[in-house]
């Protein structure tokens, strides 16, 4: 007999990256990228969290909530494979799964009570602001590490394809930003880096200008050949940016 499940979420992910372009395609890629786990209300309980300031690391289970439900595919194209082979979805981490679910491996920078409400503060996060998160578990190095395990398509770690420069204008930019999101040129040097593009633009170096959202600050760049640079850092002085401020938890 078929049985079906309802989950709660415990919270929601407050994070850097506001827009799905951009995001890096896997945890830990991009160290700099932050996020806070906003708990919900009757989760938040301390004892609930007790001794897991002991751990350096969490696994994270969501939901890719930025898709629509039902659009499941059998196969998907990886980015690894350059987006141009078809592999089955379960050999995959792609979100267009029967199940939208998601889990990452991010850095547990701290617990901390505000106003109330408990946070977690993470780095290394690869997702998208406003993820309901299902659950959360301890990384534990000597079950969960594996160095004898073998990566299929991914075996080998990625490395950054492109550098990435800033011109005089941008610096003078980033310098005011980083008052606010300390390490944000950091960021934006681990994100670009990692060349976000879809594969098929790789070829249109110089021809396009990108732009990615990151908090509430636009970065736009051209690539050169090896090189991306970035010219326009844009920081609108919006709601957006009043409503992070505290990242309190809403429903």
């Amino acid at each position: 007999m078929e049985r079906r499940f309802t989950f709660q979420p415990i919270g929601i992910i407050h994070s850097c990256f506001t827009e799905k372009f951009g995001i890096p395609r896997q945890p830990g890629l991009a160290p700099a990228a932050r996020a806070t786990l906003a708990v919900y209300p009757p989760f938040d309980r301390d004892e609930a969290f007790r001794g897991l300031d002991r751990f350096s690391h969490l696994w994270v289970l969501f939901v890719f909530h930025g898709i629509a439900a039902g659009k499941w595919q059998p196969t998907v194209r990886p980015p690894r494979l350059g987006g141009n082979r078809r592999m089955g979805v379960f050999a995959t981490r792609s979100g267009f799964r029967p199940n939208p679910i998601g889990m990452s491996s991010v850095a547990l920078n701290g617990i901390r009570r505000e106003r109330g409400h408990l946070f977690l503060d993470l780095s290394g996060v690869d997702i998208l602001d406003g993820t309901p998160v299902l659950d959360i578990k301890p990384y534990l190095p000597y079950s969960d590490r594996i160095p004898e395990a073998s990566g299929g398509f991914a075996s080998q770690t990625p490395q950054p394809s492109l550098t990435v420069e800033f011109t005089d204008a941008a610096r003078q930019m980033l310098a005011r930003v980083e008052q606010r999101y300390p390490a944000f040129a950091t960021l934006v040097g681990q994100v670009l880096g990692a060349d976000p593009r879809p594969a098929y633009a790789d070829a249109r170096s110089g021809r396009t200008e990108y732009g990615v959202r990151l908090y509430d600050v636009n970065v736009r760049w051209t690539v050169r050949s090896k090189t991306i640079v970035v010219h326009t850092v844009e920081w609108p002085a919006d709601a957006t940016a009043t409503q992070r401020e505290g990242l309190l938890p809403s429903r």
